[in-house]
């Protein structure tokens, strides 16, 4: 019989995403990117026959965030300004936060150079009653898992 404390794994329901300089809604939907790293098969001719394995280069999935609509331009700003000046100077860090039931910080995800390169409003129906959903995908440069 075990006798260390018991780890219940945490539930993906409660988080929050702090994103610089916006001061937006909560988020209904975030993703955290995955990450991986290529295989890069090398062999010189005095090798056994069969290839080593190099590490080559490390890709960063994108990430994509999705809320209700609401009177905050904060997020479709940001996209229109990489439409209008490019990424350059419109690179912001963001952290992905997942939070216990108790409203304690339990894992963090921070995210670097993050920029959208696409944003969505959901489809407009008289007939329906879903709330309008804005959504938002991004690449970045990096995330390192801090918590």
């Amino acid at each position: 019989m075990a006798t260390g404390k018991r780890l219940d794994p945490y539930r993906n329901y409660r988080f929050r995403v702090v994103i610089d300089g916006i001061q937006t809604a909560a988020f209904a939907d975030a993703t955290i990117p995955d990450t991986s790293t290529e295989a890069v098969d090398y062999r010189e001719g005095i090798d056994a026959p069969h290839a080593r394995k190099l590490s080559g280069l490390t890709k960063f999935g994108n990430i994509t965030l999705k809320k209700g609509l609401t009177d905050s331009l904060e997020l479709y700003n940001w996209r229109k300004s990489i439409e209008d000046k490019g990424a350059l100077k419109n690179r912001k860090s963001l952290s992905i936060i997942l939070v216990d039931e108790e409203g304690n910080d339990k894992a963090q995800w921070d995210i670097l150079e993050a920029w959208p390169i696409k944003y969505d409003v959901s489809a407009l129906s008289a007939k329906g009653n879903e709330v309008s959903v804005e959504s938002m995908e991004l690449v970045h440069e990096g995330v390192r898992r801090v918590k």
